[in-house]
């Protein structure tokens, strides 16, 4: 299963996301879930990275199925919180779709460090 956890800050805006696991929908490399979610997810890192001055800490750790990203700008552009937006509405439509035996999606307030 494909566990992704969406970060809010205080005022409810997301901010980031960590994304872990497999969706086991099928076999590696034809699994549609798991090539869905990776789309959204990469797309709206790029996305973020080349049409905003927002800056941010993002990681990939395939060898740990993990990738997480945090906004650390204050504030937050209007357009990396619209494709934060947008990849939160594509996620729940996957979920949706395929059901929460694949992927699970929470919604969770940021700490603040």
């Amino acid at each position: 299963m494909i566990k992704v956890t969406v970060y809010q800050n205080n005022d409810g805006v997301f901010c980031g996301f960590r994304m872990e696991g497999h969706a086991g929908f099928a076999a590696y490399g034809n699994d549609i879930v798991c090539s869905a979610v990776s789309v959204l997810v990469i797309n709206t890192m790029n996305s973020i990275d080349k049409f905003t001055d927002d800056k941010f800490n993002g990681a990939v750790h395939e060898e740990k199925d993990v990738v997480s990203f945090d906004i650390i700008s204050e504030p937050m552009s209007a357009s990396a919180e619209l494709l934060l937006n947008s990849l939160v509405l594509g996620l729940n439509a996957i979920q949706n779709e395929y059901g929460k035996k694949y992927i699970k999606i929470k919604i969770k307030k940021k700490q603040e460090v």
